[in-house]
């Protein structure tokens, strides 16, 4: 008996069924079941309930998101560095624009009508098959420096509620490799904590005067004045020079707690995501590969302020034993500094001025050769 059959002696059977005696009910069952060989309950649930409806019609204007899109989307979270979906979705305006101003990519009106159109879900469902993830994991090199403790106030992760630009989270990462043994380098990693603006510089020797110099250095690259540092207790920068030069500076000097890294949750966000991420865990020495890391850097403060985007924390409600997280629309350092009303307008235009100039797709590709030129001097 075929499937139309079955629906047939279904409909002629059911309103029997439901108007029969229990002994007619049985006799009536055992004639379906004969006929149709179902299962004795799963006739039970059709002549009661009736058969499940047909599925219902495709929803009229649903968009087509096909394979020119999935290559499009593709192309351009490759060419982004990876982001993720969230970050990725708010940013493709902006991306689009910038590749289209270099050459490097034009879609068609219609496609990039669709790109645009998809939503973070969307764009996360179509990029999965091409996601990769990566694993790593480094060694601490943070040296308790306590004769100055007193003269530093703790500063903790609940107490970052500045919205101005020039605040700063601080941080060494060290490229020691396997082993911490003798002099190897560090990157002095700073995170501006309102807007997210990232100065990255190498370390040849981990000393004060070395890490005060390379502080000295990304602190004249910020677009904005340098208001306040955070650090952790280590004795790079819990140091008589650093106090007396914030003192002098009119700097804010805060710390954070020990063994609290949550305290520095900016800064360490960006040393795994952008340090280790890029650099990765070799070990290196010397001045060569000290100058050929700067000339790395170089070229990613340009891409992760200006093409990186990032979501910030907004809000936090705890209901029962979750936390739900609020996040705000991803948006670059540059846009965020762009958004800030205590950034000068001759700052704002310079920067404007310096992302017209920028192609995304040609500076990936030279921070790409730069990171492989550096590669070569790990110390194997």
């Amino acid at each position: 008996m075929g499937i139309q059959s079955k629906r047939e002696l279904l409909t002629a059977l059911r309103p029997r069924y439901r108007r029969a005696s229990k002994a007619e009910k049985g006799r009536i069952l055992d004639e379906f079941v004969a006929a149709t060989g179902y299962h004795r309950k799963y006739a039970i649930h059709l002549l009661r309930h009736g058969p499940r409806p047909a599925a219902s019609a495709p929803r009229q204007g649903h968009t087509p998101y096909g394979p020119a899109v999935v290559r499009a989307l593709t192309q351009l979270w490759q060419l982004s560095g990876y982001l993720c979906a969230k970050r990725l979705q708010p940013f493709l305006p902006s991306l689009l624009e910038a590749l289209a101003r270099a050459g490097e990519l034009t879609l068609s009106p219609q496609l990039k009508a669709l790109v645009l159109q998809a939503s973070p879900a969307t764009v996360e469902r179509k990029l999965r098959p091409a996601r990769r993830r990566r694993q790593g994991r480094g060694r601490s090199t943070t040296r308790a420096g306590s004769l100055l403790k007193h003269q530093v106030p703790i500063r903790t992760f609940a107490d970052w509620n500045e919205a101005r630009p020039g605040f700063s989270e601080i941080d060494l990462v060290a490229h020691c490799g396997e082993s911490t043994r003798g002099e190897y380098l560090n990157t002095l990693n700073m995170v501006d904590v309102a807007t997210g603006w990232l100065e990255c510089r190498a370390v040849t020797y981990r000393s004060q005067r070395e890490v005060f110099a390379a502080l000295e250095t990304v602190r004249q690259r910020l677009p904005f004045g340098l208001l306040g540092i955070d650090t952790d207790n280590d004795s790079a920068f819990l140091n008589d020079h650093l106090v007396r030069y914030c003192q002098s500076q009119q700097l804010t000097f805060t710390r954070a707690r020990p063994y609290r890294k949550n305290d520095q949750a900016h800064v360490e966000q960006k040393n795994g995501s952008v340090v280790r991420g890029l650099v990765g865990y070799d070990r290196y020495e010397g001045a060569a590969a000290s100058r050929a890391l700067n000339a790395v850097y170089d070229v990613l403060r340009l891409w992760v302020n200006f093409f990186q985007p990032s979501m910030k924390l907004i809000a936090k409600q705890r209901v029962g034993s979750r936390v739900r997280k609020q996040y705000d629309q991803a948006q670059t350092p540059y846009q965020r500094v762009l958004a800030s009303p205590q950034v000068t307008e001759a700052d704002k235009d310079a920067l404007r001025q310096q992302f017209l100039s920028l192609n995304p797709v040609a500076l990936r590709r030279t921070l790409d050769e730069r990171l492989a030129q550096f590669w070569q001097r790990a110390v194997r």
